[in-house]
């Protein structure tokens, strides 16, 4: 890595979990440009949709200890 890669990794490593997902997420969308560039905006209104309907309880969630007990069967 170069010295300026360096410094940057040392700088994100300083950061919060949080603060080095977006940074990372940031950093990983830069790298594939979607053709569509409303792809982020479709995420969002799926995941406001899928919010809404378990708030109203239309659908059943499923817990992440039930999900890796299905994923070892």
């Amino acid at each position: 890595m170069t010295s300026k890669a360096d410094f940057l990794l040392n700088e994100a490593l300083s950061m919060s979990p949080a603060e080095r997902a977006m940074l990372a997420h940031c950093l990983i969308s830069s790298l594939d440009q979607p053709k569509d560039r409303n792809v982020d905006a479709e995420w969002i209104k799926l995941a406001q949709k899928r919010l809404a309907d378990i708030k109203k309880g239309s659908v059943k969630t499923v817990s992440w200890e039930s999900i890796k007990q299905k994923v070892r069967e």
